[in-house]
């Protein structure tokens, strides 16, 4: 998996990648302190509002900056949305009011919703060797499971000796960070030969183009259904886990941090195993493994919750954690090689931005279904809910997929552009800014 990281463009957009994230994992442990500041016993409510404002914002915004910025150089519009972030980090210690707070937050979601689509959508250029792109879709994966592992930790050892608002410091030096790195490295202007299907279009025809490239390519439409394999069980993991592990088990916050854990190592290790994995075996054989996987370990939480014994229950817990974090890993990592097989060059942002916006739909429905049914019907039955919307979402995903192996686009639409880690003539390098 390392491989990637032998190509030194790659490795410096990777290493933006991870402050990026590291200082995200800040931000959130410092907006549950401040919204406890703000609002008291009424936190979670704060929270959770935040929370659904992110996901709208990933899941409308993105498709419109992916339209707004396709003239754009990408370096630019990456570095352009780290400076937002960093700015409104450093603003988040001096809010008063909880309105201020969902506001800034959806800027900061914004900027994140127009940078990842963009950073995505670079990487196959950088690595157009498809073994190095899969061993880059499991790095990213990786990152964002060391993120959701190592942040917390973290932000509790920064605790001993800082106020928590210095937190959001911490998240803004991990934006900038990011953004020198980007700014470090040179990327090619164009990604592809102008052809007749390059004119500019108006905005709406740019901003559905993502979505009509999955709908009209039949080996993308199995990940809409997919998406919503992951988001199920997934989101009763993130959203219940605190419930599961102090309300049926009566543990302590270590073990909540624990399981979590659990779930995040299992990601981390199909992470580490997919590229010698999809090596040998073809993407739809790993990816409807994974929502089996899924399925399996939410419709077997219901067994885990019975067990009487707390230590016992917990163990049960964290290994269905770590096989729905595996199934998870499986499902998602692979997309990337699909998108990048199966669309033309010209349409690869609008596709990774249309799958950011879609996949992130499916998590806007996720989770409050598996927050409000929980508290309505109890944690069994909403886990037996959410199994049946994955079991369904995968056998969607069977039937979708193409019974013959469809052909990959060809060389004349998908022209990789030159090795980024070599200087290109100066007329063509994008300017620096």
């Amino acid at each position: 998996m390392l491989r990637a990281l032998a190509h030194p463009v790659y490795r410096r957009l990777f290493l933006a990648q991870v402050v990026a994230l590291a200082g995200t994992g800040l931000a959130t442990v410092a907006l549950g302190v401040l919204a406890y500041d703000l609002a008291d016993a009424d936190a979670g409510v704060v929270l959770g509002t935040a929370f659904a404002i992110k996901m709208l914002a990933y899941v409308l915004v993105a498709p419109f900056a992916a339209a707004v910025v396709a003239r754009a150089p990408r370096r630019v519009v990456m570095i352009g949305a780290d400076v937002v972030r960093l700015l409104v980090a450093a603003s988040l210690p001096f809010v008063g009011d909880v309105w201020q707070v969902y506001l800034l937050v959806l800027v900061l979601q914004a900027a994140s919703a127009t940078f990842t689509p963009t950073f995505q959508s670079v990487i196959p250029d950088v690595l157009p060797d498809e073994d190095d792109y899969t061993a880059a879709l499991s790095l990213s994966r990786l990152a964002y499971d060391l993120e959701a592992v190592l942040s917390p930790v973290l932000a509790a050892v920064l605790l001993l000796v800082v106020s928590p608002s210095t937190l959001f410091l911490g998240t803004a030096a991990g934006f900038a960070a990011s953004a020198l790195l980007v700014a470090s490295v040179t990327l090619s202007a164009a990604r592809h030969a102008p052809g007749p299907d390059d004119e500019p279009g108006t905005f709406g025809q740019r901003l559905r183009r993502g979505t009509s490239v999955f709908a009209r390519t039949p080996a993308l439409r199995p990940v809409l259904a997919l998406n919503l394999a992951v988001a199920a069980p997934g989101a009763f993991v993130l959203v219940q886990t605190v419930t599961v592990v102090r309300s049926t088990f009566g543990q302590t916050n270590d073990a909540v941090a624990l399981v979590l854990a659990a779930n995040g190592l299992g990601s981390m290790a199909a992470a580490f195993a997919l590229p010698r994995v999809l090596r040998r075996l073809p993407e739809r054989r790993v990816m409807l493994g994974g929502a089996v996987a899924l399925t399996a370990g939410a419709a077997a939480v219901p067994l885990a919750l019975a067990v009487s014994s707390p230590v016992a229950g917990l163990v049960a817990v964290g290994a269905l954690w770590v096989l729905i974090g595996l199934g998870w890993s499986s499902v998602e990592t692979p997309v990337g090689r699909i998108i990048r097989r199966f669309v033309p060059a010209r349409d690869l942002p609008a596709a990774f931005a249309a799958q950011f916006s879609l996949s992130h739909a499916c998590w806007l429905v996720t989770y409050p279904l598996a927050g409000w049914l929980g508290s309505a019907v109890g944690l069994a039955p909403t886990a037996l809910v959410l199994a049946a919307a994955t079991a369904a979402a995968t056998v969607t995903g069977l039937a979708l997929w193409p019974r013959t192996a469809p052909g990959s686009v060809s060389p004349a639409t998908r022209v990789p552009e030159p090795a980024a880690e070599a200087t290109p003539p100066a007329a063509e390098r994008t300017p620096v800014p």
